[in-house]
């Protein structure tokens, strides 16, 4: 397929990634005639890695970058292809003149997707004229090592579009999250901050340091959870299965909502004693450094579970 990158930022990089590496043509724009070499030099630099790990789908990385083109002008970028992945920042005025701009220049049978992960597509999509063939596809950064991407339609989308846009990022391997309808956070950001919520909590009250609860997700929870889910998870935990673990545990979390209910402010008090902690185990200087080391981690650890997708099974 012919796929277009607007915005060549963090996540447009990453993404051109993965498509290329699928062995879609690409081509990357961006308002910022800068950028576009700075993405490509990025591109380049992370590809090796991704070859070591066996993540580029048996090519080279210089095939995979040949796939890869910057190009200066949107139109031209936009001529002929098949899907468009728009990355530009968290602005509502913004994304509702760049949908307009590639409503106006991308082929009528396009999907135009945006990368937001913190706006409803209703909030900018209500004045395009092909709305019903745009929608949400937001990654969880980088998608070149992280397949998890949410798709979320607005209440124009058409299922046409939905559906081609999941079968698509199902072709780059990415896993889609399939959303019925928007709701504010979607879904990773509403899962992800149930978590942070209490964990901001525990410490604040007392309870627990910082890194007593990074080790009970790090070397607990996340165990089962890098390769299942919260559902399959309980369905595994009790011999009767779901219902029978509901049964069983829901008086337990249901004793633990009502102290749930308070919110502790992230940047208040708490937080001298959360970077206090960390930043006895991370210097402020070294955070780049562990950010490669986090990345080097994520990649072995797909290596990991591809392999053990194709031994064991998924």
């Amino acid at each position: 397929m012919k796929t277009a990158i607007i915005g060549t930022g963090l996540i447009g990089r990453a993404w051109a990634i993965s498509f290329a590496r699928a062995g879609n043509a690409v081509r990357l724009w961006d308002a910022e005639p800068s950028a576009l070499p700075a993405a490509l030099d990025f591109i380049r630099i992370v590809l090796p890695d991704l070859e070591k790990n066996d993540l580029l789908n048996g090519a080279s990385p210089d095939e995979v970058l040949s796939r890869i083109r910057g190009v200066p002008d949107l139109s031209e970028a936009l001529a002929d292809v098949d899907y468009v992945q728009e990355n530009t920042p968290e602005n509502i005025d913004i994304k509702r003149k760049v949908f307009a701009d590639l409503d106006r220049h991308a082929p009528p049978s396009a999907i135009l997707a945006s990368s937001t992960s913190a706006l409803l597509p209703s909030q900018f999509l209500e004045h395009v004229s092909g709305r019903g063939r745009c929608l949400v596809c937001h990654p969880i950064n980088p998608p070149y090592l992280i397949p998890a991407a949410e798709v979320v339609p607005s209440p124009w989308t058409l299922q046409g579009t939905v559906d081609r846009a999941a079968e698509f990022l199902r072709s780059c391997g990415q896993a889609p999250l399939v959303m019925k309808r928007e709701i504010d956070g979607f879904i990773m950001n509403r899962l992800q901050g149930a978590l942070l919520e209490e964990a901001f909590r525990l410490v604040a009250d007392g309870y627990a340091g910082v890194e007593d609860v990074d080790i009970g997700i790090r070397d607990g929870l996340a165990l089962r959870w890098s390769f299942m889910g919260p559902f399959e998870t309980i369905d595994l935990n009790a011999p009767g299965g779901v219902r029978d673990y509901a049964e069983r545990y829901q008086q337990i979390y249901s004793r633990l909502f009502p102290s749930m209910q308070r919110r502790v402010d992230w940047t208040g008090s708490v937080m001298n004693a959360v970077e206090e902690e960390r930043s006895k185990r991370l210097e402020r200087d070294k955070l780049a450094e562990r950010q490669m080391w986090r990345d080097r981690r994520l990649m072995s650890l797909l290596a990991h579970k591809t392999k053990a997708d194709r031994e064991i099974g998924s």
